[in-house]
C-alpha cells in the first residue's frame, strides 16, 4: 500500500510539472510577436512609393505580401502610422519624425536606412563652387527649414560662415563671414531650378531636382553629405512592434542588392541607396 501511495505521488508530480512546463512554453511564446504574412507600407507618390514597389516584389519572394498606400502630403502617414492604418512608412527624414512625435506624442521610430535625398548646390554657368564670382548671387529657398539648410550647405562650401549655434534656423542675417560679399535671393523651392540662368548658383532640394531634370553630375558642384540627417530617408514603425518579423523581412528586402540596382538604373544618381 505504500508503495502504491508512493507511485501515485510520483505520477501526480510528474503531471504537474508537464502541466507547469506546457504553461511556460505558452507564456513563452506569447512574448514573441506572431509573424505577419502581409502589411502595408504607406509612401509620398513618386521616388518613395517606386522604391518601396521595388522592395515588395523583392518580398514577395521571400513569402510576404506588401499592399503599398500612397499619399500625397507629409503629415498624414505618420498619422497612418501611429493609429495602425498602415505597418510602415517609408518618405521622411529622423529630424522630421522626431518633430512629429514631439508634437503629437507618438512614439514613431527609425529602423533602417531608405535612400538618400540630398540639397546641392546648382549651376549652369560654373563647375567648382571655388569658380563662383566675387560678387555673385545665390538663389536659396524662402521657406524657413530649407533656408537654414540652403545656408548650411554654403557654409560647408566655404562660401559664408553662420553665426555659431544657428543651425537650421539660420537666415542671411545670421552671415558673419562672406568673402565673396554674395548676395542672396529668396525664392519658393519649386522656382529655384527657374533661377538658374539668372543667379550663379543655386541650393536645390533633391525633389525639385528631380521634377527639373537637373543632373547632380552635370550641374550639380556641391552636394550634403551622405551622413547629412536631412538627406537621409528612413524606413519608420512603432516603437511597440519594432521586432516584428516581417517588418525585418521588408527591410531586407528594401536594402537588397536587386533595390539598390533599381534606384542606381531609375535614378541614375538624383536618388542613391542609404546604406553601405
Amino acid at each position: 500500500m505504500k508503495k502504491q501511495l508512493i507511485l501515485a505521488g510520483l505520477i501526480l508530480a510528474g503531471a504537474a510539472l508537464t502541466f507547469s512546463g506546457c504553461g511556460n512554453s505558452k507564456n513563452n511564446q506569447s512574448t514573441a510577436p506572431a509573424e505577419k504574412t502581409s502589411i502595408i507600407v504607406g509612401a509620398t507618390a513618386g521616388p518613395h512609393a517606386e522604391v518601396v514597389e521595388a522592395a515588395a516584389k523583392e518580398a514577395e519572394k521571400k513569402g510576404l505580401k506588401v499592399e503599398i498606400k500612397e499619399f500625397s502630403d507629409y503629415i498624414t502617414p505618420d498619422q497612418a502610422l501611429a493609429d495602425g492604418s498602415i505597418d510602415i512608412a517609408v518618405y521622411q527624414h529622423k529630424p522630421f519624425l522626431d518633430n512629429f512625435n514631439k508634437q503629437h506624442g507618438t512614439d514613431l521610430i527609425p529602423v533602417g536606412d531608405a535612400i538618400l535625398m540630398r540639397m546641392g548646390i546648382y549651376s549652369n554657368k560654373y563647375k567648382d563652387v571655388k569658380d563662383i564670382p566675387s560678387g555673385g548671387t545665390v538663389s536659396i529657398p524662402n521657406d524657413p527649414t530649407n533656408e537654414g539648410r540652403g545656408l548650411q550647405l554654403l557654409e560647408q562650401a566655404g562660401l559664408i560662415k553662420l553665426k555659431e549655434g544657428v543651425g537650421m534656423k539660420a537666415t542671411p542675417a545670421d552671415v558673419v563671414e562672406n568673402p565673396k560679399n554674395l548676395k542672396f535671393k529668396e525664392l519658393e523651392a519649386a522656382q529655384l531650378p527657374r533661377s538658374l540662368d539668372d543667379v550663379d548658383a543655386s541650393a536645390i532640394t533633391m525633389n525639385f531636382v528631380m521634377s527639373a531634370g537637373l543632373s547632380p553630375k552635370e550641374q550639380g558642384i556641391f552636394l550634403e553629405s551622405r551622413d547629412n540627417p536631412l538627406a537621409v530617408m528612413i524606413i519608420a514603425v512603432r516603437n511597440k512592434d519594432k521586432d516584428q518579423p516581417a517588418y525585418k523581412k521588408f527591410i531586407e528586402a528594401y536594402q537588397s542588392d536587386a533595390v539598390k540596382k533599381f534606384i542606381t538604373e531609375k535614378y541614375k544618381g538624383t536618388i542613391e541607396a542609404a546604406w553601405n
